[in-house]
């Protein structure tokens, strides 16, 4: 069982920052692909970004160019970097794990999960 703790949230204002964190003490975490979802009230759970075992990473539409996902395997931990913050960003923030680089998209594919991290980027 991989257990992964996010970081807490908190309150921004439109165009701020703000970075949150997943970590685990899974010695094996270089070998997963970590991805981010977010869910806002009422809606789905959304892909946001992904970086694969290897590093490579993909992001959703509507955070391309704004947001970057990185990983530090020595720390097992990913990072999720938010700029130019708007508010239709609030939502919570999950970070999820999965062993195979396939199917990195859709919140099903994927075992674990953390907690989540509640964003609100106020206007």
């Amino acid at each position: 069982q991989v257990q992964l703790v996010q970081s807490e949230g908190g309150l921004v204002q439109a165009g701020g920052s703000m970075s949150v964190s997943c970590a685990t003490s899974d010695r094996t975490f270089s070998n997963y692909a970590m991805g981010w979802f977010r869910q806002a009230p009422g809606k789905e759970r959304e892909f946001v970004a992904v970086i694969s075992s290897g590093g490579n990473t993909n992001y959703g539409d509507s955070v391309k160019g704004r947001f970057t996902i990185s990983r530090d395997n020595a720390k097992n931990t990913v990072y999720l970097q938010m700029n130019s913050l708007k508010p239709e960003d609030t939502a919570v923030y999950y970070c999820a794990a999965k062993r195979l680089n396939l199917n990195l998209y859709l919140p099903e594919d994927y075992r674990y999960w953390g907690q989540g991290t509640q964003v609100t980027v106020s206007s």
